[in-house]
């Protein structure tokens, strides 16, 4: 059973940047890809960025160019770079693991172990 702890949430200002990371125990997760969703009050849970085994990443159309997701296989650990932050953005943030062994994740039903989410709020 893997246990997934995100950290690095808060309070930033339109326009300013944050890093999230999501730190495994109870398995490795260089073998797996990996995922990070997010859910806004009243909207439903959307994956913003995935990132298979091997590196290759994918990422919503909303976050494209300011999002970075990476993996540091050593630490165990997955990070999600935010950029050019908008109110729009403002959501619980979760780090999720997929089944997927090969390719890329693309939907939730590719994901079984979540965290318990960390919560990013932009202001204007």
């Amino acid at each position: 059973q893997v246990q997934l702890v995100e950290s690095g949430g808060g309070l930033v200002q339109a326009g300013g940047s944050l890093r999230l990371s999501c730190a495994a125990s109870g398995r490795t997760l260089s073998i797996y890809g990996m995922g990070w969703f997010r859910q806004a009050p009243g909207k439903e849970r959307e994956l913003v960025a995935a990132i298979s085994s091997g590196g290759t990443t994918n990422y919503a159309a909303s976050v494209k160019g300011r999002f970075t997701i990476s993996r540091d296989n050593a630490k165990n650990t997955v990070y999600l770079q935010m950029n050019s932050l908008n109110t729009d953005d403002t959501a619980v943030y979760y780090c999720a693991k997929s089944t997927l062994i090969v390719g890329l994740p693309t939907t939730p039903k590719d994901f079984d172990s979540w965290g318990q989410g960390t919560q990013v709020t932009v202001s204007s």
